[in-house]
């Protein structure tokens, strides 16, 4: 055989043996083509070769949950847990991308009849559906969710979403929650300044907090944010949905904020506000929107960042545990470092009830019931 003789190179034998490699290597792959690894089989083979457990894969991926239902495939895995993967296990991007569009589609194909239908009705959402042919609930939702070419293809979503409000029953009602906030943000483009991804820092966001000092402070907020080219969008959440904030980009990069007032407290609109500021300065990209719950306990990196970035805004770890407000809370030392800091004292009454857990203490100074009013007149589901 011409293998078993390793003939010179350069020689007529040489040439023939290269020849006919080549041509084998094109019918093999004709013939008998390798499919590309799936993404889950792989983490699972490199876990089993390093001997690694579920918890382990927390780092990569954010919270336990995460990681049981990536593994279960009830999660497509995010750019970020793709990079993170690639780093920390060593598993080419390639390989972790590596579902098939078609596959992909299969898995994540959406169900038009499980969009809360009813509700989107009852809030107006439809309203521009009215004076069409009749048409069945999945049509009417399509009309809507694909009218805006955000988060959706022809048969599946496109758009991961992150965060701890997320749940695979809650999936549907999210994303028509989400469907309805970037179209009243693309409502605001116009009048939305323009937008320095640079112009986002720390000092950004203590400039933010202490808008706070204002009774008016979260109209201030929204017009200086938009004033920056974020579009801010007041929309109450959906039933069954434990939604607090969103943070994402629209598909013309357009960075947008949702917020439900879900709890109407001065100190719960801040602190959701800023969190979702840092996750638009920090962590979110085109393919992810981020959903808060802001009452649920976090493993996830990125929130964990959010959550810290939020605080040492409002209140700095340097002024903190030394104030009289932490170490002798009363209304007199709460008022003082409110002044100090130049935050509304429902701020740091806020950190006081989180951090204590008791949440009966100062229930009167957390500003409740003073915040969606404020709104009303721009959203007539704030009544």
């Amino acid at each position: 055989m011409l293998m078993a003789q390793m003939p010179p190179r350069g020689t007529p034998e040489s040439e023939r043996l290269e020849l006919l490699t080549v041509l084998i290597e094109a019918y093999e792959n004709q013939k008998y083509p390798i499919e590309a690894p799936d993404p889950v089989d792989a983490i699972l083979f490199r876990m089993q070769e390093k001997g690694l457990k579920q918890i382990d894969l927390v780092p990569y991926f954010g919270t336990r949950s995460r990681v049981s239902e990536v593994l279960s495939r009830k999660r497509p895995l995010t750019v970020q847990m793709i990079r993170a993967l690639s780093v920390g296990l060593g598993i080419s991007t390639e390989t972790l991308v590596g579902i098939s569009d078609a596959e992909q589609s299969k898995r994540e194909a959406v169900d038009w009849r499980k969009f809360p239908l009813k509700e989107m009705v009852a809030r107006g959402w439809l309203r521009k559906m009215t004076g069409k042919a009749p048409a069945s609930a999945e049509e009417t939702v399509k009309d809507f969710v694909s009218s805006l070419d955000w988060g959706f293809g022809v048969s599946s979503f496109r758009r991961t979403l992150g965060g701890e409000a997320y749940s695979p029953t809650t999936k549907y009602a999210l994303y028509a929650w989400l469907a309805r906030v970037v179209q009243r943000a693309r409502e605001k483009r116009e009048t939305l300044g323009p937008f320095e991804r640079s112009a986002l820092s720390a000092s950004f966001l203590r400039e933010v907090a202490q808008l706070s000092w204002s009774e008016r402070g979260p109209l201030i907020a929204v017009e200086f944010l938009e004033k920056h080219g974020i579009a801010v969008v007041i929309e109450p959440h959906l039933k069954g949905t434990m939604l607090d904030g969103a943070a994402l980009k629209d598909a013309d990069g357009t960075p947008v904020i949702g917020m439900t007032l879900r709890h109407d407290r001065i100190d719960n609109f801040w602190f959701t506000l800023i969190h979702e500021i840092a996750h638009l300065w920090k962590h979110v990209d085109t393919d992810e929107a981020f959903l808060d719950d802001l009452d649920a306990p976090s493993e996830d990196r990125r929130e964990a960042e959010a959550n810290r970035l939020a605080r040492e805004a409002l209140i700095p770890r340097v002024m903190w545990k030394r104030s009289d407000a932490y170490l002798s809370p009363s209304r007199e030392t709460i008022d003082r470092l409110a002044r100090d800091l130049k935050v509304h004292p429902a701020v740091i009454a806020g950190r006081l009830r989180r951090e204590s857990g008791n949440y009966q203490q100062f229930s009167e100074l957390v500003g409740q019931g003073e915040v969606r009013h404020l709104f009303a007149s721009n959203a007539e589901e704030l009544g």
